[in-house]
């Protein structure tokens, strides 16, 4: 690394980038959006300089997060917050921080543009940094899921509810979220969301949301209202997957749907 770059630091440069950029014109808020992304990746013996940078200015965190509420500048912070999370201690800030919260609305902003580079960088918070996340999610397990049932899978846009759901499928199918996939699954109302997800006409959908149903089917510790509810609706769990298909031959998804249609098969009033 230069002493240029090690100047940036120390003369404070970076800070001045993130809080100056509303000044600059369009081209020159893509050129600092490059600057600051590249200097994420900037190590002095070996060590990831701007991520120390970053522990002592967390406020720029705050300042980059709430450039989502700002049409002008929001792709831009987005661009630079993305790239600041990849250090696991800044995105463990923004994942604690009250922040967190306003991503359910940040998602669903009427901008598209906006509301996808929210999206993305929703993911990469909840699917980058592994412990990280599990942490988060076994300590924000009740607040966390009820926004992200509420707002996200039950949402009336269709690309909001397709989004969530293969998010949903990614971190509970990741085995550093195992303890938070077993509570996810023992849950009526979840089961009762997902049920909605595999009748929606949009095929990527339900395929989407048959990943995630069928951690339910596996659970071999069903709760009795879950094997309650799977009883009731047995015939057309049943009838719906006689008829499911992905539209490429999928060898994988066809033996899962077997083991699912053999779970709700065997099941039998107690």
């Amino acid at each position: 690394m230069s002493s240029i770059d090690t100047g940036i630091f120390s003369e404070n440069t970076l800070r001045l980038l993130i809080i100056c950029l509303p000044k600059l014109n369009l081209e020159t808020r893509k050129d600092a959006t490059q600057v600051v992304a590249n200097l994420q990746r900037q190590q002095v013996q070996s060590r990831l300089i701007a991520c120390d940078y970053l522990e002592k200015n967390i406020d720029l965190l705050d300042i980059l997060i709430s450039g989502y509420e700002n049409n002008d500048l929001a792709l831009h912070y987005g661009a630079m917050l993305r790239e600041c999370i990849r250090h696991q201690s800044v995105a463990k800030y923004v994942l604690e921080s009250e922040h967190m919260k306003k991503f359910f609305d940040y998602i669903q902003l009427p901008n598209f543009d906006i509301a996808s580079d929210a999206a993305a960088t929703f993911k990469e918070l909840l699917t980058r940094h592994k412990s990280t996340v599990a942490e988060f999610l076994s300590n924000n397990y009740d607040w966390f899921f009820s926004e992200f049932n509420s707002k996200l899978l039950e949402s009336t846009n269709y690309i909001t509810r397709r989004q969530a759901i293969k998010l949903l499928g990614d971190i509970l199918l990741d085995r550093s979220n195992s303890a938070v996939m077993t509570r996810y699954v023992c849950s009526r109302d979840n089961l009762r969301i997902l049920m909605n997800l595999l009748r929606e006409s949009s095929k990527s959908i339900q395929i989407e949301a048959f990943h995630v149903f069928k951690l339910f089917a596996a659970n071999q510790n069903k709760p009795p209202d879950i094997v309650s509810i799977l009883l009731t609706n047995k015939s057309k769990l049943l009838r719906l997957f006689a008829d499911f298909k992905t539209e490429k031959e999928d060898e994988q998804f066809e033996a899962d749907k077997a083991q699912v249609v053999k779970e709700i098969a065997a099941l039998e009033p107690k």
